[in-house]
């Protein structure tokens, strides 16, 4: 699947990710002014249960539920660790 990687600061020194297939608006409810873009038009599987590096579970459920998959608050990456 092609898609967008977005990425937020979060406390502690670490940070999530974000991914919307390419060229979709991140849906409403995940609108953050934090989110900013790193790379367009990515390819990843999202077969796996598990996106690495960006530390998002089962990403292509999350993206069929709610139209994005996120990083969860249990995976969040070491700035240090980033991509």
């Amino acid at each position: 699947m092609q898609v967008d990687i977005y990425r937020r600061s979060e406390p502690g020194d670490k940070l999530s990710y974000l991914i919307v297939p390419t060229g979709q608006p991140i849906p409403e409810e995940a609108t953050n002014v934090d989110w900013q873009a790193r790379q367009r038009d990515v390819h990843v599987d999202d077969a796996e249960e598990h996106l690495h590096p960006y530390e998002i579970d089962d990403p292509r459920a999350q993206i069929e539920e709610k139209g994005y998959a996120i990083t969860s608050v249990y995976h969040q990456v070491a700035r240090g660790d980033a991509p």
